[in-house]
């Protein structure tokens, strides 16, 4: 989408600032009474979407400004900044384990008066404050929710006369018909180690027991002989994720994400381990792409289905911006529920607000009535600590390793992290 003229120029100049980390503040500095907000954006393909919304806002509120900062690699940029005490005034963040860690480090702004807080689903509530908070504080808004799934080529199920699978049987028997009859069940990605992650945090999430990490955290660095460990509750889901994986085409190891879009929109596959977050990419490929969605069918048991969720942008202000009042009618702007429907079906998203009209995606509508359930869950790696390089092992165990192996690093790794932070409650 082409930016208007002088959006583009003020996006493009307050960027490359942002990216030399210096930050935009000196170039985009308050001009007589107008106040300037500084809103850092981590997505680079909403960009266009929030110019859109900030013209809005501006014109609505005549004395503030917002100028928009996107850089490549937002989570280094954004601890630069935070290092050199440069919080912006008002953050995009994905709803990940990072996110927590800085809610916890207590940078954001207690937003639990907006009255949006109450708008939220339960279930989407939840995730974000799973990952950490300062204190009892509301430290983010969820502005939008992804699906994590199975999406399909709809054309190439009724081509074979196959079912859209509810049970993890009809999910094998599903690949085997698309495979003897010479259709790649599923497209993998394996040069992109983190693509394995999606499958991954399905089966896992399902699977696993109940509350499994706060048990393993309870247990701190002794997981060896603890009651949960990655050893004793995720054979299921890690033999589960390889029988996927053996359904991939032969030169998966040399393929990445976006040769993955491409493929899966030119029909080059049945099925593909992605989720909503995947879907404008495939269509920029192909429009005409005839996709649908379904959730990972971990058991034979379809009533225990759930659908792996994020919060794949939240909005937080910063703790100590100069313009707090402003920066909140910004926020408040952003989460009304117009702006927000609109930017989740431009950007084939939920809306995270539970009074929300519902996706109207096609592509989307096998994931839809999961939400309108609750029956949500966040993603499992999330809770892991960003030092535990999750998706380097999980490409190694789909490249040929073994589970045994695969569980006995994680848990192994655990333990090292937790003995260096998780403080011992024997002591």
């Amino acid at each position: 989408m082409k930016l208007p003229h002088g959006r583009a120029r003020r996006v493009v100049r307050c960027a490359a600032g942002a990216a030399a980390l210096t930050l935009v503040l000196p170039g985009c500095a308050a001009q007589d009474d107008v106040v300037t907000l500084d809103f850092f954006q981590f997505k680079p393909e909403a960009v266009a979407n929030f110019s859109a919304i900030i013209d809005e806002f501006e014109t609505a509120n005549p004395g503030i400004r917002v100028v928009q900062n996107h850089v490549p690699d937002a989570d280094t940029a954004i601890r630069t900044l935070l290092v050199k005490d440069k919080t912006p005034d008002v953050l995009t963040l994905n709803g990940n384990g990072r996110y927590g860690d800085l809610a916890t480090a207590c940078v954001f702004a207690d937003l639990s008066d907006l009255p949006v807080v109450e708008q939220v689903r339960p279930a989407v509530s939840d995730i974000i404050r799973d990952l950490g908070s300062c204190g009892d504080e509301v430290n983010a808004v969820p502005f939008s929710s992804n699906a994590s799934g199975i999406l399909y080529n709809r054309d190439l199920f009724e081509q074979h006369g196959v079912e859209v699978p509810t049970t993890w049987d009809e999910l094998l028997e599903a690949a085997r018909t698309f495979e003897a009859a010479g259709v790649t069940p599923f497209y993998t990605t394996i040069k992109d180690a983190w693509t394995v992650g999606p499958a991954f945090v399905n089966l896992g999430g399902a699977l696993q027991p109940d509350d499994f990490f706060d048990r393993l955290r309870a247990e701190g660095p002794d997981v060896a002989s603890g009651e949960v460990s990655f050893s004793k509750d995720y054979p299921e889901a890690v033999e589960k994720l390889t029988a996927l994986y053996a359904f991939g085409q032969d030169d998966a190891a040399g393929r990445d994400y976006n040769a993955g879009n491409a493929a899966f929109a030119t029909g080059e596959s049945a099925m593909y381990l992605q989720g909503s977050y995947a879907i404008p990419a495939i269509r920029a490929v192909n429009p005409d792409v005839n996709i649908g969605s379904f959730p990972y069918p971990a058991t034979n048991s379809p009533e225990d289905t759930v659908v792996v969720s994020g919060v794949d942008v939240g909005v937080s202000i910063g703790r100590d911006t100069d313009h707090p009042e402003e920066a909140r009618r910004f926020v408040e702007f952003l989460m009304s529920p117009e702006v927000v429907e609109r930017y989740a079906q431009e950007q084939s998203a939920f809306s995270p607000l539970a009074t929300g009209a519902g996706t109207t995606d096609p592509a989307l509508a096998g994931l839809a009535p999961y939400f309108d359930d609750n029956r949500i869950i966040g993603f499992i790696d999330h809770q892991l600590p960003a030092s535990l390089p999750l998706p380097q092992y999980l490409q190694e165990l789909v490249l040929g390793g073994r589970t045994e192996d695969f569980l006995a690093t994680l848990d192994r790794e655990w333990s090292k992290i937790a003995a260096r932070t998780i403080p011992n409650e024997k002591d």
